[in-house]
């Protein structure tokens, strides 16, 4: 996890070009569903999202909280 919010459960996952390879989404697909079944929501973004739409990602993210 890069970020973890206990209070809104909400963990968020900032993904590098090693979770685009099969190995790396399959990894990813496993762990999220296993966050999910614990009661956590997952938010991942890209890199990119990150250095090129941080406002519009942040705004998402505060969709998430309480």
């Amino acid at each position: 996890m890069d970020f973890f919010c206990h209070q809104a459960k909400l963990v968020i996952e900032l993904d590098g070009t090693q979770h685009r390879d099969d190995q790396g989404l399959a990894h990813d697909e496993e762990r999220d569903a296993y966050l999910a079944g614990v009661g956590l929501t997952v938010l991942r973004f890209s890199n990119q999202d990150i250095d090129f739409s941080f406002k519009k990602t942040c705004d998402e993210i505060t969709t998430y909280l309480p």
